[in-house]
């Protein structure tokens, strides 16, 4: 049970992030969601609260845009001085195989929400979650990241942009800076863990593109072969609530289990210097 924790889950109007969202409220914490789309989140969080009988006590909704970093740095200014503790954030939010397109600071979509976003948002959530610790940061990565590849002379797809390449590094640069920031808080009573939630239903997809006479085929094999968001969730949730990862820091998880990931998704040098330039490109001096 969570009773008593508040906890933010990015992207929690649809898919994995709202049944992320339900499940937690199911075991009786509190779940604010952090999102864009707001009419769409207020929905969400009416069905939610529907589905579990929770009380509109247990459900919030906040406006998070990741493609613009004013917009987070609002979000945390909010919940610094509302919210006396944050017990565990999610970065689940994501764009997936979007065509080409910038965030409002000019950073290529995928690289911006996926990482950029999150890599700021959790900086500056960081003080909250240690005086509220134990607690913990859960990243929502993808299996999908053993495609990608961290460039460093073209990280803001200036030179090239393959929408299925962008999108593996970007779960890439999620997994990196689980690795990293796991080092950097050792001793702190913040955990931070990864997961690959595996092939799941949602609106992620809508930018991909499945020729219309496949498309009644691609839908059978979608509803037998892929996960429902609930299923989706289960390891999210399991990070987020479990006593069995009480302590268990910066390591990857598949269906609620440890997950052995490719040494490039491991590598100390490259995350250590995906660190820096990320803290160069949002912005952040220390």
């Amino acid at each position: 049970m969570m009773s008593g924790k508040t906890v933010i889950v990015t992207g929690a109007n649809s898919g994995i992030g709202k049944a992320t969202a339900a499940g937690i409220v199911q075991l009786r914490g509190r779940v604010i969601m952090a999102c864009r789309d707001l009419a769409r989140a207020e929905e969400a969080a009416r069905d939610i609260q529907l589905q579990t009988g929770a009380d509109g006590s247990l459900v919030a909704v906040r406006y998070l845009d990741l493609a613009s970093l004013t917009s987070v740095r609002a979000f945390c200014e909010g919940i610094i001085k509302d919210e006396p503790r944050l017990d565990v954030l999610i970065n689940n939010a994501g764009v997936y195989q979007c065509p080409l397109t910038r965030t409002e600071d000019g950073f290529e979509m995928q690289f911006g929400v996926n990482h950029l976003g999150h890599f700021l948002l959790t900086h500056l959530l960081l003080d909250v979650l240690k005086r509220s610790a134990p607690s913990r940061v859960v990243v929502v990565s993808s299996k999908l990241y053993k495609h990608g590849d961290i460039n460093f002379d073209d990280l803001n797809s200036e030179q090239s942009y393959d929408k299925g390449s962008a999108y593996s590094r970007s779960k890439l640069a999620n997994l990196l800076f689980t690795r990293e920031l796991a080092r950097r808080l050792e001793g702190s009573g913040v955990t931070v863990n990864a997961l690959t939630p595996g092939i799941v239903r949602t609106n992620l997809g809508r930018h991909v593109q499945v020729p219309v006479v496949a498309k009644p085929l691609f839908d059978l094999l979608s509803w037998g072969l892929f996960k429902t968001p609930e299923e989706g969730a289960r390891t999210s949730v399991f990070l987020a609530s479990s006593p069995d990862v009480d302590g268990v820091q910066g390591k990857c998880f598949a269906n609620c289990r440890p997950h052995v990931l490719l040494d490039k998704a491991t590598d100390p040098q490259v995350a250590s210097k995906l660190w820096d330039i990320s803290e160069v490109m949002v912005g952040i001096t220390t």
